[in-house]
């Protein structure tokens, strides 16, 4: 399966899982340093920053890595700005 021109690889359920728990602890690491350094997030914004590392990780398990070239750094930003985009949209619909 391709996806902007790159191989896509199908990875286990242990290893979306281990992305998961990965991404989890990116994230918590991350709000600890913000609260840590004065500059905590909004709740919409944790939950944005939660998605975003969550594709990441996810994403590096299915292949897209922005190390390796433009379309994979590409294929990531798109994927994470439609990930925004909807996750702003519901939370503006909500408010």
């Amino acid at each position: 399966m391709n996806f902007f021109g790159i191989t896509i690889r199908l990875p286990s359920f242990g290893e979306i899982t281990a992305a998961s728990v990965m991404a989890l602890g990116l994230w918590l690491a991350a709000i600890a340093l913000m609260v840590r350094f004065g500059s905590p997030l909004e709740t919409a914004d944790a939950g944005a920053l939660l998605l975003v590392i969550e594709w990441a990780c996810v994403a590096a398990r299915l292949g897209i890595r922005p190390d390796r070239g433009t379309r994979h750094l590409l294929a990531n930003v798109a994927v994470s700005a439609v990930l925004l985009g909807g996750y702003f949209g519901v939370w503006g619909l909500m408010a």
